[in-house]
């Protein structure tokens, strides 16, 4: 009888998410206790200025996360769907093109960190609108290329803000997929580069 292995790691990923989010909160919630249980009056300037440091110690945690890694493809994937030229536009015809799975898939990565560390978006079609519904470790291992798409480029590529038309006629932008799709929808691809562009993240490569 032939067993099947389960991918674990959009789990762990998972697991990773929420322990981030737990530390976080953990950081405020202390620092509110202390502020709120000592006996003597506190002045607010000394409540904003703890609460600052803490939200900023959260947001050096949140800045760490490797460009193009798990983490900032769920923080791409949040991106993709507060954009109008990538959840409306890709909305109708775009998302369509979907061989009758109901969703489509993006895997990318950064040429000088490898293949290995390619992540993955998913994008469904939901009330009218093409939205990302997963972003994270690659938890699709096989691609269909007529509705799929694989992009690689140099990390100083990605955060280039490239026009992906320019960049695939000359080399800069590596694309296998349903190119004419692609040409079609050059609007909402450029919005697809800005935003990967913008999602920050470290230079180091992601862990693979």
């Amino acid at each position: 009888m032939q067993q099947h292995s389960i991918n674990r790691e959009p789990i762990k990923f998972i697991g990773h998410v929420i322990n981030k989010a737990i530390l976080t909160g953990l950081i405020c919630t202390i620092s509110l206790f202390w502020l709120f249980t000592r006996k003597e009056t506190i002045p607010m300037k000394t409540i904003l200025t703890a609460l600052t440091l803490s939200l900023l110690s959260a947001s050096a945690a949140h800045a760490s996360t490797p460009y193009m890694s798990a983490d900032w493809a769920a923080q791409a994937c949040q991106g993709w769907n507060a954009s109008a030229p990538l959840s409306s536009e890709l909305g109708t015809k775009w998302i369509k093109n979907d061989k009758n799975r109901g969703y489509k898939i993006i895997h990318m990565y950064r040429t000088d960190c490898g293949a290995a560390s390619k992540v993955e978006m998913k994008i469904a079609s939901k009330d009218g609108k093409a939205m990302c519904t997963y972003g994270g470790p690659v938890a699709t291992s096989s691609l269909d290329y007529s509705v799929d798409y694989l992009m690689h480029a140099s990390t100083k590529d990605w955060k280039s803000d490239m026009n992906p038309a320019t960049a695939m006629m000359f080399g800069a932008l590596k694309f296998d997929g349903p190119k004419m799709e692609a040409m079609s929808v050059m609007g909402p691809f450029k919005a697809f580069m800005t935003l990967a562009s913008k999602v920050p993240g470290e230079s180091a490569c992601p862990a693979k």
